[in-house]
């Protein structure tokens, strides 16, 4: 009885404690934390593992939240070239009759993208979203469509979009925590769009119209880098916070707050205990990976590469990981690119963290017969 006690007690311990590193979805719940907002996550940037998660795949209305999307679709094609910052935007009759959060476009306004984008980031502006959308694609519509294409390829299962801004909530305009984290995580990859959304204050029309960031965390939050903010009566107070430190970047997102002052400080609450509680640790070693023999290949060496991720996040602080390196001693070919060849384990305090594969970085064509008779020829004459 004794043995079949403590055989209990062992395996409750083990099935409470998580792997180190195996920070899976929801490995922090509600209670965890202590916050208000009904729905929340809160996401690491470069390995988009989730640290905390309360209903976060319950769908809601974002609001003006939305507008990560529509910036991020602006900056993909910014970058691509298929837009500039420098180009001329012209405002339409339709994107100059947006109210809410807008900078008042007036029928035929000229903007420059970037002068549009830093509205959209800053102060939310609805009209600006809009005439961005017609400008990229040529009505709403079509940009909302592309924001939902856009929307899968995220892996964003739980969104659908009916316009660009987030001001009309009409019922099958949706999204979740979980899947406004994976938009943010996606825009904060394109580092220009923190040069907007880092703004606390700033003005347009040669200084004649001012604005100041609607996301107050910019102001007094150390390390945040943005991002979005959102409400209207039917979503409430909606926040995606980005904020990095010490190579460590989060997303923090709160859904349906009662008010500015709460999703705020809900937000810095996220971000507070990911920045005290975890860090990255890398799966790759400082030294590079060595070459590995080829028998009878037309190279006689592979270069190798790990596969998967580069990183994973462990709890703790100032943790040294330690590395061990198994490859075979060669390999016959043919080798194709991504053929497993080794494998590097990394552990940290004697607990596995990851098992990273080792392939080959290249395919290593198997030599012919020619080109076998030839090698042997010349090894014949070599004596």
């Amino acid at each position: 009885m004794k043995h079949i006690i403590c055989f209990v007690i062992i395996f409750a311990l083990m099935i409470g404690l998580p792997a180190a590193g195996a920070y899976g979805e929801g490995y922090l719940k509600d209670g965890d934390v202590a916050i208000e907002a009904p729905s929340a996550v809160l996401m690491e940037k470069e390995t988009g593992q989730l640290i905390y998660e309360k209903n976060a795949y319950e769908r809601r209305f974002p609001a003006s939240v939305t507008k990560v999307m529509t910036m991020l679709l602006i900056v993909e094609d910014i970058e691509s070239g298929k837009l500039s910052l420098e180009d001329t935007v012209t405002a339409s009759e339709r994107a100059a009759s947006f109210g809410g959060s807008c900078v008042y476009l007036e029928v035929g306004e000229q903007m420059s993208v970037s002068d549009m984008l830093k509205c959209i980031a800053v102060v939310s502006a609805n009209d600006c979203a809009v005439a961005m959308a017609e400008h990229i694609s040529g009505s709403e519509s079509l940009f909302v469509e592309r924001m939902n294409r856009r929307a899968k390829e995220l892996g964003m299962k739980d969104t659908h979009f009916t316009n660009c801004s987030g001001l009309f909530d009409d019922g099958d305009h949706y999204t979740t925590a979980y899947d406004v984290a994976l938009m943010s995580r996606e825009l904060i990859k394109h580092d220009m769009i923190k040069d907007f959304t880092t703004i606390w204050m700033d003005s347009i029309r040669g200084g004649e119209f001012e604005l100041s960031n609607t996301n107050k965390l910019v102001h007094w939050y150390s390390g945040c880098t943005g991002l979005k903010t959102g409400y209207t009566s039917s979503s409430m107070y909606c926040l995606s916070a980005t904020a990095e430190r010490d190579g460590l970047e989060y997303i923090a997102v709160v859904m349906g707050c009662k008010s500015s002052d709460s999703r705020n400080k809900d937000a810095q609450t996220l971000l507070d205990v990911g920045f005290a509680n975890y860090s990255l640790c890398p799966l790759t070693m400082e030294e590079p990976l060595p070459e590995l023999k080829v028998e009878l290949g037309k190279g006689d060496r592979v270069h190798l590469e790990y596969g998967g991720e580069a990183y994973t996040l462990v709890e703790g602080k100032g943790q040294n990981p330690e590395y061990k390196l198994e490859l075979k001693s060669s390999v016959q070919a043919p080798v194709k690119k991504g053929d497993e060849l080794g494998s590097l384990t990394v552990t940290l305090g004697g607990e596995t963290v990851a098992r990273v594969p080792v392939c080959a970085g290249e395919d290593v064509e198997r030599v012919g017969f020619f080109g076998l008779f030839k090698r042997l020829g010349g090894s014949l004459f070599a004596l």
